[in-house]
């Protein structure tokens, strides 16, 4: 999963993912942008409860207190997000099926590793007081916010019937052009960080790989787009600060 991580970070700075700002319709038939992410992200969601059900550790506070995490994330991303996107744009079916074979890979190396590889006694009854989870989950949480404020923030930049494109600036888009994605990222390493795992830190260098050369395009897009009122001294492409 790793190495297959590094050859989409690599691709990915070549072909744009056909959906959202770059959608095309090269990528194939398409459906309605909201049921495309319903179909996409609920998989995962699903998948994980289903491994939580059939485990004998269902009743572990420690890993009952990741899967919340877990599925706190995906049931925003599948049952919440999407309806609250405006517009009537869509998706394609190619990148849902691509969403959905990642994601389902994901869950069996979360849910594997939480519920049934990991040894027994790897999370004590302590490890909800260890540094490692508190920093962890303190990231997470600030990730999440940062996510779902940087969507609201996008979601409301322009009124109804309104074509005009504006560029993001307030909360997280003050440093970085895909607050969104910084948001995500955050999240998914505080999660490595508090399951101390490496399916945690994989799927952590897999939120990179997809999202930092897609926030690539989009910082050069604004660029081309916006012109002098992007900041570029200040504002940077996905780290804050960095890069």
């Amino acid at each position: 999963m790793a190495a297959v991580a590094v050859a989409v970070f690599v691709s990915l700075f070549f072909v744009d993912a056909g959906y959202g700002k770059f959608y095309h319709p090269k990528w194939g038939p398409a459906v309605n942008n909201k049921l495309g992410w319903v179909l996409m992200e609920a998989p995962v969601f699903i998948a994980m409860l289903v491994l939580w059900l059939c485990s004998d550790r269902r009743d572990d506070l420690v890993r009952l207190a990741f899967l919340f995490l877990f599925e706190l994330h995906y049931f925003q991303r599948s049952f919440v997000f999407p309806f609250r996107l405006r517009g009537k744009s869509v998706m394609p079916l190619s990148i849902v099926v691509m969403g959905v074979t990642f994601n389902v890979l994901n869950a069996l190396m979360q849910g594997g590793w939480i519920f049934y590889i990991s040894p027994d006694d790897y999370y004590g009854a302590d490890w909800l007081t260890t540094p490692k989870f508190i920093s962890g989950f303190l990231v997470f949480l600030v990730g999440l916010y940062v996510n779902i404020q940087s969507d609201d923030i996008i979601r409301n930049l322009r009124k109804d019937g309104d074509t005009r494109h504006y560029l993001p600036k307030k909360g997280m888009f003050h440093y970085v052009t895909s607050a969104n994605y910084f948001g995500e990222l955050l999240e998914w390493i505080g999660f490595a960080v508090l399951t101390w795992s490496w399916a945690g830190a994989v799927f952590a260098l897999w939120t990179f790989a997809n999202l930092a050369p897609r926030a690539h395009r989009i910082y050069d897009a604004y660029k081309k787009e916006f012109g002098s009122e992007l900041d570029t001294k200040k504002t940077k492409r996905f780290i804050p600060f960095i890069w």
